[in-house]
């Protein structure tokens, strides 16, 4: 059943060359969005391997992390808790920065979103570079919480980005 979900996925994913700039191959998860059984598929994915994980938050990264992270939190009837990029939140906040490709980039999350020891899961939508997540992976440890494991709908083994995240487990159930 599971491989079933994953092998369907798969196939929602569209890949967009050049994008955003030449020679890349975007992976695109719009078509996985936009059909209603492939992002309830997607949510239960997630779903499945945090049932039984007891956890009191979950993370989800800026944007598209939001999108599966609060669907996934709402499931499970725990809280959510956005980190964005540098700027975006209106209160007080916790900073994580990161290297781009040219130069580099911070992330922020409210001060009082996570209780010291509360258990964390973090969740996005791809796993590239692990700069990002990392960036993220910090801020949850910077204000006390507990990361049980990072999840990603898609990685991009070749990039090594768990490696950013070690010694956190990382979860990804797409890979290219």
């Amino acid at each position: 059943m599971i491989a079933d979900t994953i092998e369907r996925l798969r196939a929602g994913v569209r890949d967009v060359p050049n994008f955003p700039k030449h020679g890349i191959i975007f992976k695109d998860i719009t078509p996985i969005l936009v059909d209603a059984q492939l992002f309830r598929d997607s949510i239960d994915i997630f779903l499945a391997r945090c049932r039984g994980l007891p956890i009191d938050k979950i993370v989800g990264i800026d944007a598209r992390g939001f999108l599966f992270g609060a669907a996934v939190a709402y499931a499970l009837g725990v809280g959510f808790v956005p980190i964005r990029k540098k700027g975006k939140l209106p209160f007080k906040t916790e900073s994580a920065s990161y290297s781009l490709e040219y130069g580099d980039a911070a992330m922020e999350m409210h001060v009082d979103s996570i209780a010291p020891g509360e258990k964390i899961v973090l969740i996005d939508d791809l796993l590239a570079t692990g700069g990002t997540s990392s960036a993220a992976a910090a801020l949850i440890n910077k204000v006390g919480g507990d990361l049980l494991e990072a999840q990603f709908l898609i990685e991009l083994e070749f990039l090594h980005g768990r490696e950013k995240l070690a010694p956190t487990p990382v979860v990804s159930f797409l890979k290219w």
